[in-house]
């Protein structure tokens, strides 16, 4: 026992001491907040003002397009958009709208350039001449008939990969020539839209007791909570493997079977570094959790406490118990791998398949998040290999029957040991075993004769 503790205690520092391990637990966390909030300051950041030439040949339509880019306009559309949605905005968000519009208007310049009975080829050859002379950035001619649907409203921008202004002048642009149609044809655009209104669809799930969840709270938790596991399961198995052959490459093993046991040496490594692997998830949840009550403060705890799914001490539970069933899997593979190449390099070739079958259960989580108590969802929920990722997000969807857990939890139990007995075996003889790459045959006369 003395010796396994010892073993697992230097595993464990080995992982966790290291630099790489340090920036990378630091660095997820880092990364979540700069996709979040950098994204968001970019594209708050004001820009110069697209200067727009504009040439309205029907008469009628560039006052309203130029009303229905006013602050105003804008954020009434934004509202409709949201209510449509059946998304209820909040005062700080309301304020928010129209601090965005705000900044939106001010990307407009619109100078009118008369006609003056010249042919479109000219005007073109106007217009071009002087946004090369940088007295325009943009210019749009509006044809004079708003009726012709085969019409086409031609804008020609310096910007051109300015989607944002561009989509905002569409939208307007869009909204100022179906108003005058309306007008045209004396419809009422109020009654029009009330017509036209969405239907607004209150959907919600239904627990295991009749009570109502959110379903978009749980598939984001759910997504994030695989993606974790799997991402930590796919660096610490590599890592168990990097580790395996690296002691084969300098030859340590030779020193180490002969103070211990191949099974302890095995079984210790793993302990060590599951232990480190848990460490790292740990730090990630309360990092996600700190990012949790910074938004809480940013924005209205009703609504962030209503997205957020339940989960109970249970499920956390639940969740450890599956990490570390995944972990012993996918780690016993990887140390059978780094036990049979004899350079890193091939390792990451053989390690392909058990990083495939991650993938493939990180997939079918998703159509456990769809169904949770469908025949698929029940059979990849205990399968080994595919259970440590979908039970958890199984349960946190709608906990299953508590003998399934049971069974998912027996059944990769089993495997477990199954894999580690297998692995131990080809690591007793294949650490000594150099210059060659194992064959099949050979690998099985090390697991029978061992």
């Amino acid at each position: 026992m003395n010796r396994f503790l010892a073993v697992v205690v230097h595993e464990y520092k080995k992982v966790v001491l290291k630099w790489s391990f340090l920036v990378g637990t630091l660095l997820l966390p880092v990364l979540a907040g700069v996709f979040a909030f950098v994204p968001a300051i970019i594209f708050s950041l004001k820009g110069e003002p697209t200067r727009i030439a504009l040439i309205d040949r029907s008469g009628s339509v560039a006052p309203r397009l130029k009303d229905n880019l006013s602050a105003d306009k804008m954020a009434e559309r934004a509202r409709k958009a949201a209510a449509d949605a059946a998304v209820d905005i909040t005062p700080s968000q309301d304020e928010q709208l129209k601090r965005t519009s705000a900044q939106l208007v001010e990307s407009f310049i619109f100078t009118d350039v008369d006609p003056a009975g010249r042919s479109l080829e000219d005007i073109r050859s106007d217009l071009t001449s002087r946004i090369t002379a940088d007295e325009f950035d943009a210019y749009l001619i509006i044809p004079p008939d708003v009726n012709d649907t085969a019409a086409v409203y031609e804008f020609r921008s310096r910007k051109g990969a300015d989607f944002i202004t561009n989509d905002s002048l569409r939208d307007a642009l869009n909204s100022a020539v179906r108003s005058q149609r309306l007008a045209e044809a004396n419809i009422s655009e109020e009654r029009l839209a009330a017509i036209g209104k969405s239907v607004v669809m209150d959907a919600k799930g239904l627990d295991d007791r009749g009570g109502e969840k959110d379903t978009t709270g749980l598939m984001i938790a759910s997504f994030v909570i695989g993606l974790m596991i799997y991402i930590t399961l796919a660096i610490y198995g590599q890592a168990i493997m990097g580790a395996v052959v690296e002691e084969k490459e300098t030859r340590i093993s030779e020193i180490l079977f002969s103070s211990a046991r191949p099974f302890t040496l095995l079984f210790g490594k793993l302990v060590g570094v599951g232990l480190a692997g848990l460490t790292q998830l740990a730090i990630w949840i309360v990092s996600a959790a700190a990012l949790l009550a910074f938004l809480a403060l940013q924005t209205d705890l009703s609504q962030l406490v209503g997205a957020v799914p339940e989960i109970s001490l249970l499920m956390i539970f639940y969740f450890l118990i599956y990490f570390l069933i995944g972990y012993f899997i996918y780690a016993s593979i990887f140390a059978l791998i780094g036990s049979v190449v004899t350079s890193l390099q091939e390792g990451g070739q053989f390690a392909f398949p058990p990083v495939m079958l991650l993938l493939v259960a990180f997939y079918f989580s998703l159509a456990v998040i769809r169904d949770p108590n469908s025949t698929l969802s029940f059979w990849v929920s205990i399968a080994p290999f595919f259970a440590p990722i979908t039970m958890p997000i199984r349960i946190m969807a709608e906990t299953p029957p508590f003998w399934q857990i049971a069974l998912s939890i027996g059944i990769n139990v089993l495997a477990i040991a199954g894999l580690v007995w297998l692995a131990s075996r080809v690591y007793r003889v294949g650490m000594l075993m150099y210059g060659k790459r194992a064959t099949i045959p050979e690998i099985w006369k090390w697991i029978r004769y061992a």
